[in-house]
């Protein structure tokens, strides 16, 4: 990930960091880092991705874990279908497993409360040539172990819901 770093910012990780540290970004939030990341003009998913790894390097949070203390697992899967057929299906599915939708703006967004106080936000992408894209984050996970399970969980609710949309 480093060299693609570079090649998509025009600055390695360290450098990245070196201008954070300089900046003082280890006493504000995280979203005061991404905004100050997305005055480089790196666009949004680089400016989260080097935020990220800098409050870990910094021992600002743990793998998986938000900067608030709440943890969060990740899944995502693209999908031989076009993207407002794969925002139905999941959050059909999503709430028929007993998801409480909070927001949604279709076919693009999508967030919901989950069992055990928990939450979920997806996303959704046109891919194009008939294919999307879904990421979901499943948030405020009690812990590592947690974690795990929900990533387990998604992988397979994911493969199930490509495999059955796919036939």
């Amino acid at each position: 990930m480093a060299g693609k770093v570079r090649e998509r910012t025009g600055r390695d990780g360290e450098e990245w960091f070196a201008l954070l540290d300089e900046w003082g970004a280890a006493k504000r939030s995280h979203g005061e880092i991404v905004g100050r990341l997305s005055t480089y003009g790196i666009g949004n998913w680089w400016a989260q991705h080097l935020t990220v790894e800098y409050e870990r390097a910094r021992g600002l949070r743990a793998p998986n874990q938000a900067r608030g203390g709440g943890f969060s697992a990740t899944a995502g899967k693209t999908v031989a279908v076009p993207v407002e057929r794969l925002y139905e299906a999941f959050t059909e599915d999503a709430v028929r497993a007993g998801a409480r939708v909070r927001t949604a703006t279709p076919p693009k967004t999508w967030r919901a409360d989950w069992t055990g106080g928990t939450r979920l936000a997806a996303g959704f992408v046109s891919k194009g040539d008939g294919r999307s894209q879904v990421a979901l984050a499943h948030e405020k996970l009690a812990g590592a172990a947690a974690v795990e399970e929900a990533k387990a969980y998604w992988r397979e609710r994911l493969a199930a819901l490509k495999d059955r949309l796919e036939r």
